[in-house]
């Protein structure tokens, strides 16, 4: 390819150079080419300099390589520049860098073998391929199988997939992918499984039809076409397949180190069972037919382990027992026949076999054939001539050869026998609406001697490589066509002439038939005549060095085949003996095997067998028998019309190519070979494809993503055109000046090649272009604000320093100064010393002088004042003596003259006295004084009186006590005088002693005390030290504790997050458990529906969907439907509805066991009761004999059961009459406080008070009765006569018997007394009952205690004889074994003790119940009583009761309420109402059905309404709304009956109100089950709606749509071209269109009223979808994996999240779904050069596995070449840091995963009450209760 562009400077542009060890090698030019230089200065990739030359003749330069932008594209034809060299590179990168194996190249899917199990080929990879375009995803063999089910579907036209080439490349597991795709994605229609057929299709023909080859261990030798049937709805139906050319001479050789087919390892491995043991069959290296290799084992394969797969292929396909064993043993007897020893004779041209040989004998018993004549046909054939018949000997060799053709025809006959029976077992009644065919054929084959078989595979590869360039030209030249371009003749390599020169007139195959019918034709006269026929062909050559070999020139290669046994193998010689004699098999189906065509070939068996209904390749047969040994049709013939058949069926379908290259012949994984792929490339068609595509126009651009792309060339004023069309057209013009070298289609424009890498390189300078003015213009910035960081710093700098220089001024100012003043102040204070020290000595000198003269006027003065002293005494004593005499006669003075005054007063006051009036005013108030100082003077004596008494008393007393003491000190002192003074001596003597011993003790104590002061604050020290350390010990210890704190924090919630993901996976299993129930009855359902269309008859009549009953639903039979919910009711009930269909769970089972134990245990109580009462009989019928004559006390008896029975009745009437008065004292006590006193009060009183009641009831009852008694019987006995008076009164002999006592009063005092007795006898009987009793039961544990004392002392002797530990052991396990004995008795109480109180729970009810009825009905009476004594003229206007919230409706009017109520009700109608109101409609009607205590209706109800929604949502299956809203509503549904159980549990939220409308008599615990997976079938349908409408919108918008502007860029595209790669397609979304259907989701169901809960697992689970679909296409899409997808999932992802805070769902979890998807765009933006970036990469993505790390990294595609790949060693150092993680092997998320769904309990506020039914429902016949 010459260089396009001689104009631009050619220099450092990389070419392609050839290279004998890597074929193609690059380099880069050093020098500029100029036309006319001979020569190219090159740089290869090692930095070597090297000159490559020029032809100038030629002009023939080096291909040129293309940019690294389009490096690893997923499709060849998206490179710029399309050659051989570019494919190889390609490929290269891709298969060793990236890992992908699959790779476009146009219309072919190039397979690499990877030698490697990758986990590409699962489930979830089937449904990511699922429904996706084949331009959408990478490639892959899913993606054609995608493509070719697609096109059936919509052109309905049948399809092929060719799968090619050579052995060991993987064409087998390519088709057995592509077929399991189609069973997986077409599923069969009915239960046939079909799909699972044609699957064990595959094993069975790999062991009967692959073997190991040097090539490849498990290498097919024959090739197969596989017709998969489908129906109009494109499900399987059947299955047919072809086969051509069996290697037969791999039966009888095999070369070294290659083996026979498997079947025959298999079966000797298998060898020993017991089965087989009649086949005498040993280990493979016992047989010649099998060890001729050498290796009879393959690494990694097991043989017994297939063979047993193989055994359950059979089986699956039908193949009876029986008939498997005949195979076997036919395949066995091959092998004895390989064994046969064949001895030549003396004379060499005979020879015979020994009759004792155990393998012959083996061959003819295993195949039912006489020995004799086989062994005499092995050895002798039979010449048939026109007059005579002969038989003849035959030489060692022709025997040998015989022997081989007889076991290579059994194996082909078998062969086509086992496909003759596949296509049965795959084959349908049913008509065939289209096909898939799948291919797989043996590729282009060369060796170093080729022969017939190479022939013959080279022969139909090149009729398979003309199909193949016909339709690819086809292909060009439609899409020239479409585009409206002008078609110019392509010329390309057509092979015919070569295909002619074999298949021909007088062609090698003519030839070779021709040669055949010779009777003396030899190899050697068959290549002389090739070489004279054909030697001008230009495809075929004679070698030089031979005369036995030819060449034939094939479209891949010269091949030279060597003639050397193309006669036999044409032939394939088989004697007619030999067959005859099989064909008499006693075994029917060795007969069989050679009866079917016993004309044809044995070729033709295997191509033949098996063909399909529209193409049958059998040839028909001749209508006379031949009489030649040999068969009349050659092999050869028999595959040219096979092959013909074949291509007329491919070139009646839609041809998908598949080609396989094998990458080396060692088999190694992952290892690239260039020149064995290269070759494989040649023979394939891959580089014809190639040079077709671009012989033309091979790069396509679609209009608008060329304008994408290539915008930035496009100048300013261009881009204000609306037209893009115009746009381009304008800007390809002015770029590109050649008008040839660019076409504008309808859709697209077409380029030369070559064309969009000169774009790439424009678009890039432009880029480079603009990146530099960007670099110039930061650059230029980046320096102007470093100028100015540097004139800011430099002022700075200037400044601070200029500071620092003032600063030091000042300072030196400063110190100057300072010195001054410290030099003034230094001289001051010396010449202030030197003052102060004269000024010191001058005052001390005056301060002595002055104190000298000071001291003597102070004694001066002092001896003054003494005498100045003396005088004042004397003086003042003097004064003192005068004044006291002048004082003393003053005071005589005085009193003389006051005595004289008081004698005058005295007289004056003695003249008053004397008068009256003086008197009384004295005497006034002196009457009442006196009185009350006489009392005071009486009260004064008498107290006087006792205190002199006590006085006296005390005086007394204390006299004495003086006396004694007297005595006693006169004693003391006797005793005291003697020894006193020396007492007190000692005693003082003593005390000093101890006060000098306190004084020494003293400073002990304070020695001791300093020292323990001393010590205890170096203890004190101690302490502080030790406290420290401790503190530090503390502080350590409790970091320890926190660590640990938090590892067991850690482990808790580990262990926690465990259980609650055991939890999820349960609920998860029985969810999935639903769905599949779900599942299967929707099938059963459409089952029955296309039954019901298929049989249809006149007579034949459905039933009605309403007389279905839920145990066809739901299996649960309503067990609990009564108020007596014990076992036996539940006993009773089971019995009745059918063990059948008892939902037998394990409660029940416990329940029933328990129940057993109880029964067993009464029946035991029963039969003691029952003997006790024949001995109680026995006694009563003595006493009855001995109390005959007491009639008369029968007939009191009588008479006082009739009076009992009527006080009863009396007494009842009271009863009730007293009820109704206590419930009015309690209802209006109930409306005072209803604010305080709670229903339960209010019962409990009146049930107390009915207490009382009762008890004085039956006191005053028996009163009343004994007394009538009396009375009746006194009358019995007055009628009766009076015979019995005297007795009577003889008998009555009482203590006043003397006293007159009326007769009646006798009678009936003794008839009283009479009835006493017997209440007494009673009483006593009863007390002697109990007493007996009592023993029997004392007497019981006595026993048992006994047995148990036994059971104890044996133990305790088999202890003894125990060792100490074993004794601790077993008494340890008897007190387990005993405790758990007691908690079991313990249990069984408890629940006794449970059931009784449910007993009375519900009896109590029951009886509440009854008084609310009796209270109504009395009420009712009441109001009816006053409505009948009121005047009938005066109408008196009924006050309406208040709605109890319940509905009662007729038994027939249940069909219309379920058709009005759930089958025809719209959503829409209730849009203004209470949500979810039909759920609480249908809870009223239940609650009716409860309070009527009707079972049936109850049951009848539930289920109409459940199969009622079941309908509706069969119905509208793809209606989000309705099934939003019957979710809703059987939540509602299911939470009513919860709240309204009964159940404390579920009633802790309920009002006062709503407590009263609880259900009465039933437990409806099973129907809540119903329900509630009811609820969970609506939700996953929900879902699966939901994601249905979201799951096409989800790659456009996530990954496809451009949320920011301008940011992605489109890469050059291939032939495959993106489905949603135009922007104005109808598969375009934007996130906005998902975000808004998600609005619409949340409306619907926040506006039904769906809990919120459920709301957030909803929106859970859509994100999950949202995320595993997006990142699933990311990891299959190579397009996509950029950064700028990145910042498009970045910002995308970020608006859903604040969509999820909008609507306040941030809680459901949603955002953490997402976790993956937001590290995958984290991923593709983050560096990824660094072992940093590799440990960033490492620590951030921990949701991501290393598989899906890996795989990003792979597909990591730069848009721009300003990117960088990622290296290989940057994946290396990724994969080696995340080895020890134990990520799962799956590859993709599984969008299917659904998470269990939790359905809280939710209480409704409102009553049923309050609740308003609309007319427009239809609903009259509902009466409110």
């Amino acid at each position: 390819m010459a260089f396009r562009y001689a104009r631009a400077d050619l220099k450092y542009t990389r070419v392609w150079i050839p290279d004998p060890d890597e074929v193609w090698r690059s380099a880069e030019l050093t020098k500029d080419y100029k036309e006319g230089d001979t020569s190219l200065q090159l740089r290869l990739e090692d930095e070597t300099i090297r000159e490559y030359p020029i032809d100038v003749q030629s002009n023939q330069l080096p291909f040129l390589r293309n940019p690294d932008i389009l490096v690893g594209e997923n499709d060849l034809t998206a490179l710029s520049y399309l050659h051989e060299p570019a494919v190889l590179h390609n490929l290269k990168v891709r298969f060793l860098e990236s890992n992908h194996i699959y790779t476009y190249c146009g219309i072919v899917l190039v397979a690499i073998n990877p030698y490697e199990q990758l986990p590409i080929y699962g489930q979830d990879v089937i449904y990511a391929y699922s429904g996706q375009n084949m331009g959408d995803m990478d490639p892959h063999i899913f993606a054609v199988a995608e493509e070719a089910y697609k096109q059936m579907a919509r052109d309905e036209k049948n399809q092929s997939i060719i799968v090619s080439g050579e052995s060991g490349a993987g064409k087998t597991v390519s088709a057995k992918y592509a077929m399991r795709y189609f069973a997986t994605v077409g599923g069969s229609a009915s239960d046939t499984n079909i799909e699972e057929k044609v699957l064990a299709s595959s094993p069975i023909m790999e062991a009967i039809g692959n073997a190991k080859t040097t090539r490849n261990d498990n290498s097919s030798r024959f090739g197969k076409y596989i017709q998969i049937g489908f129906d109009k709805r494109y499900h399987i139906i059947g299955a047919n397949m072809r086969t051509y050319l069996l290697e037969k001479s791999r039966v009888v050789f095999q070369a070294d180190d290659e083996r026979n087919y498997h079947i025959f390892y298999q079966l000797c491995a298998a060898a020993s069972l017991p089965e087989f043991k009649e086949l005498a069959l040993t280990c493979a290296e016992d047989f010649f037919y099998t060890s001729q290799g050498r290796d009879t084992c393959i690494e990694g394969v097991d043989d017994a382990e297939d063979f047993e797969k193989t055994r359950q292929a059979f089986t699956l396909l039908g193949v009876r027992e029986s008939h498997q064993i005949s195979i076997f043993k036919i395949i066995a007897s091959i092998l004895h026949l390989g064994n046969v020893e064949i001895q030549a004779e003396r004379d060499g041209d005979s020879c015979s076999i020994s009759p004792q040989d155990e393998h012959l004998n083996s061959f003819c018993r295993l195949l039912g054939v006489e020995h004799s004549q086989m062994e005499h046909w092995l050895c002798h054939r039979k010449l048939v001539t026109t007059s005579e018949t002969y038989v003849k000997t035959m030489s060692l060799q022709q025997v040998v050869n015989a022997r081989n053709a007889l076991a290579k025809h059994i194996y082909a006959q078998l062969f086509g026998w086992i496909v003759e029976h596949i296509n049965k077992a795959l084959h349908t009644p049913l008509k065939q609406h289209s096909f898939i065919g799948v291919l797989d054929i043996y590729g282009f084959e060369t060796f170093e001697v080729n022969s017939f078989e190479q022939f013959c595979i080279n022969y139909a590869n090149e009729k398979l490589q003309q199909q193949f360039n016909s339709h690819v030209f086809k292909l060009e030249q439609e899409e020239y066509m479409k585009e409206q371009i002008p078609w110019t003749l392509i010329d390309f390599y057509d092979n015919q002439p070569c295909i002619d020169l074999i298949e021909a007139k007088l062609g090698i195959l003519d030839l070779l038939d021709e040669e055949c019918k010779v009777p003396k034709g030899t190899d050697q006269n068959w290549a002389q005549k090739l070489y004279d026929r054909h030697s001008g062909s230009q495809h075929f050559q004679k070698p030089r060095m031979s005369n036995t070999a030819f060449i034939v020139v094939h479209f891949a290669d010269k091949v030279e085949y060597l003639s050397d046994g193309f006669l036999e193998k044409n032939r394939d010689t088989v004697y007619e003996e030999q067959i005859n004699i099989l064909k008499a098999s006693k075994f029917p189906l060795v007969a069989d095997l050679f009866h079917d065509d016993k004309d044809s070939v044995p070729a033709t068996t295997a191509s033949g067998k098996g063909s399909s209904s529209k193409i049958n390749i059998r040839s028909a047969r001749p209508p006379l028998k031949v009489s030649n040994k040999e068969h009349k049709k050659t092999v050869g013939h028999q595959f040219r019309t096979s092959l013909h058949l074949l291509m007329e069926t491919l070139n009646a379908t839609t041809p998908h190519y598949v080609r396989c290259i094998k990458p080396n012949d060692e088999k190694l994984p992952f290892h690239f070979d260039p020149k064995r792929a290269v070759q494989q490339l040649r023979a394939c068609g891959v580089l014809e494809t190639i040079r077709i595509s671009a012989a033309g126009y091979p790069s396509r651009w679609a209009y608008h993503d060329f304008f994408n792309r290539y915008r930035v060339l496009v100048k300013k004023r261009e881009l204000a055109n609306t037209d893009k069309k115009a746009i381009c057209r304008s800007v390809l013009e002015s770029l590109i000046k050649d008008p040839d070298k660019f076409q504008f289609g309808r859709t697209k424009i077409f380029f030369r090649a070559g064309q969009v890498a000169y774009l790439e390189k424009l678009r890039a300078d432009k880029f480079r272009a603009a990146t530099i003015m960007i670099q110039k213009t930061v650059r230029g910035w980046l320096q102007k604000v470093k100028y100015r960081r540097l004139k800011a710093t430099t002022l700075t700098l200037q400044r601070y320093c200029r500071g620092l220089l003032a600063r030091r001024l000042a300072e030196h100012l400063r110190r100057t100064r300072a010195a001054i003043m410290l030099q003034k102040q230094y001289r001051m204070r010396r010449a202030r010393l030197a003052y102060q020290r004269v000024h010191r000595a001058t005052v001390t000198i005056q301060a002595f002088t002055r104190g000298m003269f000071v001291r003597r006027i102070y004694q001066q003065v002092l001896m003054e004042h003494k005498a100045t002293i003396l005088q004042k005494h004397v003086r003042g004593w003097v004064a003192r003596r005068r004044f006291q005499r002048l004082r003393g006669a003053a005071i005589v003075i005085q009193c003389a003259f006051r005595m004289l005054k008081a004698k005058q007063e005295l007289k004056a006051l003695k003249i008053e006295a004397r008068s009256a009036e003086h008197l009384k005013r004295l005497n006034v108030g002196m009457e009442n004084k006196v009185v009350q100082l006489q009392r005071k003077i009486d009260d004064q004596n008498k107290e006087f009186k006792t205190l002199s008494e006590q006085l006296s008393a005390v005086t007394s007393t204390h006299t004495m006590e003086v006396e004694k003491l007297k005595k006693e000190l006169a004693r003391y002192q006797q005793s005291q005088g003697e020894d006193g003074s020396l007492r007190l001596q000692e005693e003082v003597e003593s005390l000093r002693a101890e006060l000098q011993r306190a004084h020494s003790e003293r400073k002990i104590l304070e020695d001791a005390h300093t020292k323990e002061k001393d010590e205890l604050r170096k203890r004190v020290a101690d302490l502080e030290e030790e406290n420290a350390l401790l503190k530090d010990e503390k502080e350590q210890l409790n970091n320890q504790i926190l660590c640990q704190a938090k590892d067991e924090s850690a482990q808790n919630s580990a262990k926690e997050n465990l259980m609650k993901r055991e939890l999820e996976e349960e609920r998860s299993r029985y969810q999935n458990l639903v769905k599949e129930y779900s599942r299967l009855e929707q099938r059963y359902d459409n089952l029955r529906d296309e039954m019901t269309i298929i049989k249809q008859t006149p007579g034949h009549r459905r039933n009605p969907s309403n007389q279905s009953s839920l145990e066809s639903d739901s299996n649960y039979p309503s067990i609990s439907t009564s108020e007596v919910g014990d076992t036996e009711d539940a006993l009773q009930q089971v019995e009745d509805i059918g063990l059948e269909k008892a939902a037998m769970d394990m409660t029940v089972f416990l329940k029933l066991q328990k129940r057993v134990r109880e029964l067993e245990q009464e029946r035991k109580k029963l039969q003691v009761q029952l003997e006790k009462r024949e001995q109680q009989d026995s006694r009563k019928v003595q006493v009855e004999q001995a109390k005959n004559d007491l009639d008369l006390d029968q007939d009191a008896d009588l008479a006082y059961n009739s009076l009992k029975r009527q006080e009863l009745e009396s007494e009842n009437k009271k009863l009730k009459n007293d009820l109704n008065e206590l419930r009015k004292a309690v209802a209006d006590q109930a409306t005072q406080n209803n604010s305080s006193h709670s229903s339960p009060d209010s019962y409990s009183l009146l049930l107390n008070q009915l207490k009382l009641a009762n008890e004085e009831l039956e006191v005053r009852k028996e009163e009343v009765l004994i007394l009538r008694t009396q009375i009746v019987s006194a009358d019995q006995r007055r009628l009766a006569g009076k015979s019995t008076e005297p007795n009577i009164n003889a008998r009555t002999s009482w203590p006043n018997s003397e006293k007159h006592v009326d007769q009646e009063d006798a009678i009936e005092a003794y008839h009283g007394v009479c009835q006493t007795n017997r209440l007494l006898e009673a009483q006593l009987q009863a007390q002697s009952r109990e007493h007996e009793e009592e023993v029997e039961g004392l007497r019981a544990q006595v026993e048992a205690l006994k047995e148990e004392l036994d059971k104890q002392q044996q133990t305790f002797c088999q202890t003894l004889l125990l060792s100490p530990e074993a004794q601790v052991e077993f008494g340890v396990q008897q007190e387990i074994s005993r405790l758990t004995n007691e908690n079991l008795d313990l249990k069984e109480l408890v629940e006794k003790l449970e059931k009784n109180e449910r007993k009375l729970k519900k009896q109590l009810k029951i009886y509440m119940k009854k008084v609310q009825d009796l209270e109504a009905a009395q009420a009712l009476a009441q109001s009816e009583r006053r409505r009948h004594e009121l005047n009938r003229q005066v109408t008196v206007q009924r006050k309406e009761k208040d709605f109890q919230g319940m509905l009662e409706y007729h038994k027939e009017d249940e069909a219309l309420l379920i058709r009005n109520l759930v089958t025809d009700l719209k959503p829409q109608a209730l849009a203004g109402t209470v949500p979810c109101l039909p759920a609480y409609i249908l809870y009223m009607c239940i609650r009716h059905a409860d309070y009527v205590n009707d079972d049936l209706k109850v049951h009848s109800l539930l289920t109409s309404t459940i199969n009622g929604i079941k309908k509706v949502l069969k119905k509208h299956n793809d209606d989000f709304e309705m099934t939003s809203f019957w979710l809703s509503n059987t939540c509602r549904l299911l939470h009513c009956l919860k709240q309204y159980s009964g159940d404390e549990g579920f009633m802790t939220q309920n009002t006062a109100k709503q407590n009263e409308h609880c259900l009465k008599n039933f437990d409806l615990t099973e129907y809540r089950q119903v329900l509630s997976d009811l609820s969970i079938q609506i939700y996953q349908q929900l879902i699966k709606i939901a994601e249905g409408v979201l799951q096409p919108m989800i790659v456009s918008a996530m990954l496809e749509n451009e949320s920011i502007q301008g940011l992605s860029g489109v890469k050059p595209t291939g032939y495959r071209k993106r489905s949603s790669s135009m922007a104005d397609g109808d598969n375009s979304y934007c996130l906005e269109a998902v975000i808004r259907q998600m609005n619409s989701f949340h409306t619907v169901m926040c506006d039904q009223g769906l809990d919120p809960e459920i709301i957030l697992q909803v929106f859970k689970q859509l994100f999950y979808m949202i995320n595993a679909v997006t990142l699933n296409n990311l990891l299959l899409r190579k397009d996509v994996c950029s950064w700028s997808t990145g910042m498009q999932l970045r910002y995308n992802i970020s608006q859903l999240e604040e969509w999820l805070r909008g609507r306040n769902l941030h809680q459901s979890g949603a955002v953490q779904t997402m976790e993956p998807l937001i590290q995958a765009a984290q991923l593709l933006q983050l560096k990824k050069k660094t072992p940093e970036d590799a440990e960033a990469i490492c620590s951030l993505c921990t949701s991501l596995s290393t598989q899906q790390i890996v795989k990003i990294l792979n597909l990591y595609t730069p848009l721009n070449e300003f990117e960088e790949r990622v290296t290989v060693a940057f994946i290396r150092t990724i994969q080696a840091q995340l080895q020890e993680r134990n990520d799962p092997q799956q590859l993709l998320l599984d969008f299917k995963h659904m998470f269990p769904v939790l359905f809280p309990f939710n209480p409704s506020s409102l009553t049923m009450d309050s609740i308003h039914i609309p007319a427009y429902l239809n609903l009259e016949f509902l009466n409110e209760v």
